[in-house]
């Protein structure tokens, strides 16, 4: 990373009073339809003006959940230590962008992040709950964050061209959670071995686990 490239930290003011605006224009639109609602006016119908209160409403609830949502993502992100400038993990500032433009991004996002908490071999019940809470902020489902958790722990662990017994045993525990029948995790097991995820294996795992890429 480069001096010159810019941190989270220096865009975190720019999207803090984007979220905030968010919020304002979006509980702002929520009081004009519910005005429309009760004083529907003249212009057109009733129930046609009630009709366009309540559009306006909805679309006022939607900006107000975009921004907290974003709220709490950075929440999350700074809790994990990501933003922190004194942190020696770099941030990938375009996966963070793509996740909050693309939804459908959010799996990426949370194996990324797995992935940072098993590179040391150890999950810890911090990093455990914060994880959770994660999953929980992105709306990805228990069963689905836990073969996302599986697949970053075995990536993790073929990182270095081998498994070791801790590692294995991480990959275990996430299998277990993940609810794999055993037909499953002997294969996994098997293509674990080597400690090298070659080409079949890896369709393997995408066929089992899902596919990030």
């Amino acid at each position: 990373m480069t001096e010159d490239e810019p941190t989270l930290d220096d865009l975190a003011d720019e999207k803090d009073v984007n979220d905030w605006l968010e919020m304002f224009w979006g509980s702002l639109l929520i009081v004009i339809g519910l005005n429309q609602l009760m004083h529907p006016g003249s212009l057109f119908a009733p129930a046609t003006m009630q009709w366009l209160g309540s559009g306006v409403i909805a679309l006022g609830i939607a900006w107000v959940g975009h921004g907290l949502k974003d709220m709490a993502v950075k929440e999350i992100r700074a809790s994990l230590g990501v933003s922190s400038p004194t942190s020696k993990r770099i941030v990938d500032y375009g996966l963070i962008r793509d996740v909050l433009l693309h939804p459908d991004q959010y799996g990426k996002f949370l194996l990324e992040a797995y992935h940072r908490a098993y590179e040391d071999g150890v999950l810890t019940q911090d990093e455990h709950d914060e994880l959770t809470l994660l999953s929980a902020a992105l709306e990805i489902p228990p069963r689905q964050a836990a073969r996302i958790a599986t697949r970053a722990a075995i990536n993790a662990a073929v990182d270095d061209g081998k498994v070791t017994t801790a590692e294995l045993a991480l990959i275990e525990g996430a299998m277990e959670v993940a609810n794999l029948s055993e037909e499953e995790c002997s294969k996994i097991r098997e293509a674990l071995e080597d400690g090298v995820i070659d080409d079949e294996e890896k369709k393997m795992l995408d066929e089992i686990l899902g596919s990030f890429d």
